[in-house]
C-alpha cells in the first residue's frame, strides 16, 4: 500500500488529508515541521510527500518551505513532492516546479484534483520502480556475460545486443554453422569473433574473408587456394582461406555475393571437409568451423535462383540477428563514449544530437562521425556543431531527407580500408554503384581505389 508523508504545521490539514488519502486506501504519516519530516523519509518507506510551503516560524515569506523542499530534493532526487502553497507564495512553488517538484496546489484545494495528481505521480513513481528492476536487471545479466564470456570488448548496454550476445556465447561451444545476419556496419564481424573466442577451437586462428570484396572469378581462389598457372597471374601456388583456418574458425562476410560454382564448391566442403586448389586434382582435409554473415535476403535470392536452398539450410544451423544501431539505442552514447580519445568528452546537444540522428551506416558509421569530430574538435569538448550530422527536413510529415557522406568522409573511407571500394562503400553504408556515382560527382579519380 502506497505510503504518503504529509508535511505541514496545521493539525486541520494533516487530518483532512489523512482522511481524504485513507478513503483511497492509501496509508498517511504526519509531521508537523521540516526537521520531523526529514527524519521520518529517513526511518520510513514514503512514496510521496505533500509539503506546505510556509510554517509558523516562516509566516510570510515561505522560504522555510523552500529550504524544505531543497532538502528532500537533495536527499531523495527521486521521490514526488506535491506543494501546498497559499496565493502568496505561488510564485515560489512555481519556480520549486522547474528545480524538480512534481506540481502545486493552492490552498484551499480541491479534493478531486488532488487526488488525481496524487494517483497520477503514485502511477509514474511504481513505473519508474518496475524500469528500474527491469534496468537492474539487464545489468546483472551484463555483468554475468562479460565474466563468463570472452566478448572482445564488445561496447553495449542496450537490451537487444545483449540478447544477440548471450545466445551468441551459448551456442559458441557447439561445432553448427552459425548465419550471422544484419545491416552493413552493424558489428556481425565481431560478432563472429565472440563466437570464436568462446568455441572449442578458440585457440586456433580466426580467418576472415569478405566475399563482395574481390570479383567472381577469384573468390574460389581465396576460399581454396590455388597451385601456379591456375589463372592468369597465379606465379605460385598458394594456400586459400579454408588451409589457413584449419583448426579454428572462417568467417564468410557477404556470403550471399558468392556465386553460384563457388556455392557448390562451400557446400561439398562443409559437408566432407575436403576440398581442392584450383587447378589441382589433389584433396586436402581441413577441420574448420564455418561462421558466415550477411545483410541480403537470402530467401529471396534462393527465389530469385541466385542462392542455392541446400546450401542456405547448410550454413543457417543457427541464425543470430544483429539489429541496426537505430534499433538499439541505449548502445548509441556508451559506443560513442568508447570511440573518442582519452580526454575528449561529448557536450549535452551532441549526445542528443547522437540520439536523434538514424544511424543508416550503423555502428561504423557512429565511429567515423565521433573519431572525425575528435579530431578536428579544438578542445576537448565535442558539440552537436563539431560532430556535423545532418539536420533532417521534414518533407511530407512522413519522410525525411538526409545529407549524403561528402569528400572528407569518402576519402577516409577509401584510406581506412586500403583503397578497397567496395569496403569503403560498406563502410559508408553505401552501396557499390553509389558510391561510383558519387566519386565521379565529387572528382576523386577511381584510381585512388580498387573495385
Amino acid at each position: 500500500m502506497p505510503t504518503i508523508l504529509v508535511i505541514d504545521d496545521n493539525p486541520a490539514v494533516a487530518t483532512a488529508l489523512e482522511t481524504l488519502f485513507s478513503l483511497q486506501a492509501l496509508t498517511t504519516l504526519a509531521a508537523s515541521t521540516p526537521q520531523r519530516g526529514l527524519a521520518l523519509l529517513e526511518r520510513e518507506q514514503v512514496d510521496l510527500v505533500v509539503q506546505d510551503m510556509n510554517f509558523q516560524a516562516d509566516t510570510t515569506s515561505g522560504e522555510e518551505g523552500v529550504a524544505l523542499f531543497g532538502e528532500i530534493r537533495a536527499r531523495f532526487p527521486d521521490l514526488p513532492v506535491v506543494l501546498l502553497t497559499a496565493w502568496t507564495h505561488l510564485e515560489s512553488a512555481v519556480d520549486l516546479v522547474k528545480a524538480g517538484a512534481a506540481d502545486y496546489l493552492a490552498k484551499p484545494w480541491d479534493d478531486r484534483k488532488l487526488l488525481a495528481t496524487v494517483n497520477n505521480l503514485l502511477e509514474l513513481s511504481e513505473t519508474r520502480r518496475e524500469l528500474a528492476q527491469v534496468r537492474a536487471g539487464e545489468r546483472r545479466r551484463r555483468d554475468e556475460l562479460a565474466r563468463d564470456f570472452d566478448l572482445r570488448g564488445y561496447v553495449f548496454a542496450d537490451a537487444a545486443s545483449e540478447r544477440v550476445l548471450s545466445l551468441a556465447c551459448r551456442v559458441a561451444r557447439s561445432e553448427l554453422p552459425v548465419l550471422i545476419t544484419g545491416p552493413n556496419g552493424a558489428g556481425k564481424e565481431k560478432i563472429a569473433e565472440i563466437v570464436h573466442a568462446n568455441s572449442t577451437v578458440k585457440d586456433g586462428p580466426f580467418v576472415a574473408l569478405n566475399c563482395g570484396a574481390l570479383p567472381g572469378e577469384l573468390i574460389e581462389a581465396e576460399l581454396f587456394g590455388s597451385e601456379a598457372g591456375a589463372y592468369t597471374g597465379a606465379q605460385r601456388a598458394r594456400e586459400g582461406k579454408f588451409e589457413a583456418a584449419d583448426g579454428g574458425t572462417l568467417f564468410l562476410d557477404e556470403i550471399g555475393t558468392l556465386p553460384l560454382a563457388g556455392q557448390v564448391k562451400l557446400l561439398r566442403v562443409l559437408e566432407t571437409g575436403r576440398f581442392q586448389r584450383l587447378g589441382s586434382n589433389k584433396e586436402r582435409q581441413v577441420s574448420v568451423r564455418v561462421l558466415s554473415a550477411t545483410n541480403a535476403d537470402l530467401p529471396a535470392l534462393i527465389r530469385a535462383g541466385h542462392f542455392r536452398e541446400d546450401l542456405f539450410y547448410r550454413l543457417n544451423a543457427i541464425e543470430l540477428q544483429l539489429p541496426p544501431l537505430a534499433e538499439r539505442r541505449d548502445d548509441i552514447l556508451p559506443l560513442a563514449r568508447h570511440f573518442l580519445p582519452t580526454g575528449k568528452r561529448l557536450t549535452e546537444d551532441a549526445e542528443r544530437a547522437l540520439l536523434a540522428h538514424r544511424w543508416s551506416g550503423n555502428v561504423r558509421e557512429l565511429r567515423n562521425v565521433v573519431q572525425r569530430a575528435a579530431l578536428l574538435a579544438r578542445d576537448a569538448t565535442i558539440t552537436a556543431e563539431a560532430l556535423g550530422l545532418p539536420t533532417s527536413t521534414p518533407t511530407n510529415g512522413n519522410h525525411v531527407v538526409f545529407d549524403e557522406p561528402d569528400r572528407v568522409a569518402i576519402e577516409a573511407a577509401l584510406q581506412r580500408n586500403g583503397g578497397v571500394l567496395a569496403q569503403a562503400a560498406s563502410d559508408l553504408g553505401l552501396s557499390r554503384q553509389a558510391l561510383y556515382r558519387r566519386l565521379e560527382r565529387l572528382g576523386i579519380k577511381r584510381d585512388e581505389g580498387r573495385d
